[in-house]
C-alpha cells in the first residue's frame, strides 16, 4: 500500500498534489483501506522535494481529516442503527456488528472523549465515528473532539514526511514505532482509568451501606428508596348506645 500511494503521489506537485492529498485523506475517512499516515508523510515528501508548500500541505492535511471524518459521522446520522447490525452495503462492510459492540463498550467506557482517542486508532476509527453519528451525539462535539486530535496529528505526519524526505524510509519506520509506543500509553491510561472508576464505586457503595447502617435517619432517606408500605389496619367498629348505632373507633 504504501508504494502505490508512492507511485499516485510521487510525480504529482501543486494543486493536483494537495487535492490527490486530500482525496486520500477524504477515502481513508470513509473507511478506504488506505493508511492515513503514510499519505501525509507522502504530502510531506512533497514538499520536502519542492513540489508543494509545507504549512499548506499541513493545512490540506488537516482539512482533509475533518471533512472525511464529517461524512462518516452524517452517514450515521442519517442511517441511524440500521448499518453495523443488519450486513448490507458498503458501509456494513466498515462498521461489522463485532466493531460496533466493541466502539459502544468503549463509548460507555470513556463517553465521547472516545472521538478524541480514535483518531490514533486506525483499526476502530470509521466505526467510532459512524457510531457517534448514529447515537445523536452533536456535530459540534464531535467536531471539537475529532479537531482537536486532528490537529496533532496531521501537521506532525507531514513535518516527518518533510523532515525526513531525503530518507523517507527510515522516517517511517521511526514513525510506526512511535506509534505502537502511542498506541501502548493510550490503552495503559485506559486500563488505569478503568480501575481507578471500578475502585471509587466500589468505595462508594461501602460508604453509603456504612452511613445507612450507622445512621438513626430512615435508610430511604439516605439511598433514596421507595420507603416501605406499612401494612394498613383494618377500622374496628363499636356499638354505642342507642339502637343499633355503631361509630369507627379511631
Amino acid at each position: 500500500m504504501q508504494e502505490f500511494l508512492t507511485n499516485l503521489l510521487g510525480s504529482t506537485h501543486g494543486f493536483l498534489a494537495y487535492a490527490t492529498v486530500f482525496g486520500i485523506l477524504v477515502a481513508c475517512g470513509l473507511g478506504v483501506p488506505l493508511p492515513e499516515d503514510i499519505s501525509l508523510i507522502l504530502g510531506g515528501f512533497l514538499a520536502h522535494k519542492g513540489a508543494a508548500s509545507l504549512p499548506i500541505m499541513m493545512l490540506i492535511g488537516f482539512a482533509g481529516i475533518l471533512a472525511g471524518d464529517s461524512l462518516i459521522f452524517l452517514a450515521g446520522r442519517r442511517l441511524g442503527s440500521q448499518v453495523g447490525r443488519s450486513p448490507t452495503g458498503f458501509l456494513a462492510r466498515v462498521v461489522t456488528p463485532e466493531k460496533r459492540a466493541r466502539v459502544e463498550g468503549l463509548f460507555g467506557l470513556h463517553g465521547q472523549k472516545i472521538v478524541m482517542i480514535a483518531r490514533f486508532l486506525p483499526g476502530v476509527r470509521a466505526v467510532t465515528y459512524f457510531t457517534a453519528g448514529s447515537a445523536g451525539m452533536a456535530y459540534w462535539r464531535f467536531i471539537l473532539w475529532d479537531g482537536l486530535a486532528a490537529l496533532l496529528s496531521a501537521p506532525f505526519f507531514v513535518w516527518v514526511g518533510f523532515h525526513f524526505g531525503d530518507k523517507l524510509d527510515y522516517g517511517i519506520e521511526r514513525m510506526k514505532e512511535g506509534q505502537l509506543v502511542v498506541f501502548g500509553v493510550i490503552a495503559l491510561v485506559g486500563l488505569v482509568a478503568f480501575l481507578w472508576r471500578k475502585r471509587l464505586a466500589v468505595l462508594r457503595g461501602a460508604a453509603l451501606k456504612a452511613a445507612v447502617k450507622a445512621s438513626p435517619v430512615s435508610a430511604h432517606l439516605l439511598t433514596g428508596a421507595a420507603p416501605e408500605a406499612q401494612p394498613a389496619t383494618a377500622p374496628v367498629f363499636e356499638q354505642s348506645a342507642g339502637p343499633e348505632r355503631m361509630h369507627v373507633r379511631d
